[in-house]
């Protein structure tokens, strides 16, 4: 059935398109605009840029729970894969290593990160909301929830990466022969009677005392570069419509394999058009709404709209931008397998390059040229809609 405010596949602006009697999924079209009734801009196939962790397959744990999109859920995203897991209070995800890069963000509450590199050096420190933690290849580590429980995202150097593949000290021993695993201790059989027939993965457990009180010796010392790092000791860039961190090896020498920044944009801003030379960019929309086009050659353009809990992905040296369409912060993060961060800004390309030269291939006057945005400092975030920002409804 439909009604007057049923959104339809037309397009005013050139009169494209017709109506949708159904069946139909009323609420992906209201999620989705831009795919039902995409701008006159969009053009040619492109493959889904846009995969949502509501709709990945949920692990319950006894504990915490945990889902994953991976290449098998968002295909073009072919770099890095991504998971949501959340942790109730005393919970862990176990000890355990893996052949892949981690680079975590934490979403909600407090936890407690330990570790042990390959120099048999160990690290051990408390994490809140809005802090990172980044694990190399093979760096064995564990993860437990504070007081608050936690809830974090974790993105992985490989596309196929499956959290369900990681190597965990209770399947481990669970699969080593019991005399082997007593001479390694140097134990009984007896003495080990108890040790887990199983993975364990995410189980509850205790909430932990003080770093001070918990943290054990270790002759080798800690790791050299801290495996943990606070968003607040970082300065963010500060643009007329927002702000973003960057968060590369420059400020976190501990992630040698990704990168990434967390953009935030105020009611009618947006990321201005520019690209990524390095590598394809991996995103997830912690809060609002947004909508992005993607351009990447020989005409070919698709538009895509976001909302909190969203992944998006952008094919290396793609042009796009992204838009705040809501009416609060929109809050993202770009994530990128690369130890450095770089884009290339639009404005800032035209605005360095001659007069003559940008008005010949723009078909626009010079003196229209000479006043485009040249902003001396980055501004990876401007206005859209700046009267939009005087209505906020906070």
């Amino acid at each position: 059935m439909t009604t007057p405010h049923t959104p339809q596949p037309q397009r005013k602006s050139d009169g494209k398109g017709w109506l949708d009697f159904g069946p139909r999924n009323l609420s992906r079209d209201n999620e989705n605009r831009d795919i039902l009734v995409p701008p006159v801009t969009d053009h040619g196939t492109m493959p889904n840029m846009r995969y949502s962790f509501s709709d990945a397959h949920n692990r319950m744990e006894e504990g915490g729970w945990a889902r994953e999109v991976t290449i098998r859920e968002l295909p073009a995203s072919d770099e890095l894969a991504g998971v949501n897991m959340a942790l109730a209070p005393g919970a862990y995800r176990e000890l355990h290593w893996h052949k892949e890069a981690e680079w975590g963000l934490m979403l909600y509450g407090n936890a407690r990160i330990t570790a042990i590199d390959e120099n048999g050096q160990s690290y051990i420190d408390d994490v809140e909301e809005g802090d990172l933690w980044n694990f190399e290849s093979g760096v064995a580590h564990s993860i437990q929830a504070l007081d608050k429980g936690c809830e974090f995202l974790l993105v992985f150097s490989e596309a196929n990466f499956s959290e369900n593949q990681t190597l965990l000290l209770s399947d481990w021993l669970a699969h080593t022969p019991d005399d082997i695993v007593a001479a390694n201790f140097k134990k009984t059989e007896e003495e080990l009677a108890s040790l887990p027939k199983a993975e364990k993965y995410i189980f509850n457990g205790t909430i932990p005392g003080s770093i001070e009180a918990e943290k054990r010796a270790n002759p080798n010392g800690d790791v050299v570069n801290p495996l943990t790092l606070h968003l607040d000791k970082i300065a963010p860039i500060q643009s007329e419509a927002g702000r973003a961190w960057i968060l590369d090896q420059k400020v976190f020498p501990a992630a040698k394999t990704i990168s990434a920044a967390i953009v935030e944009v105020e009611p009618g801003g947006m990321r201005e058009l520019h690209w990524h030379p390095k590598s394809s960019e991996w995103q997830y929309y912690i809060k609002g709404q947004a909508r992005m086009t993607v351009f990447n050659s020989n005409g070919l353009a698709r538009t895509y709209d976001f909302s909190a809990g969203d992944v998006g992905y952008v094919p290396n040296v793609a042009g796009h931008y992204v838009q705040n369409t809501g009416d609060e912060t929109l809050v993202f993060v770009e994530v990128f397998r690369n130890p450095d961060y770089s884009d290339i800004s639009l404005n800032k390309w035209l605005a360095t390059t001659p007069v003559n030269n940008v008005a010949e291939h723009l078909n626009l006057p010079k003196e229209l040229v000479q006043n485009l945005p040249q902003a001396e400092t980055p501004q990876p975030v401007i206005w859209f809609d700046k009267d939009k920002a005087a209505k906020k409804p906070f």
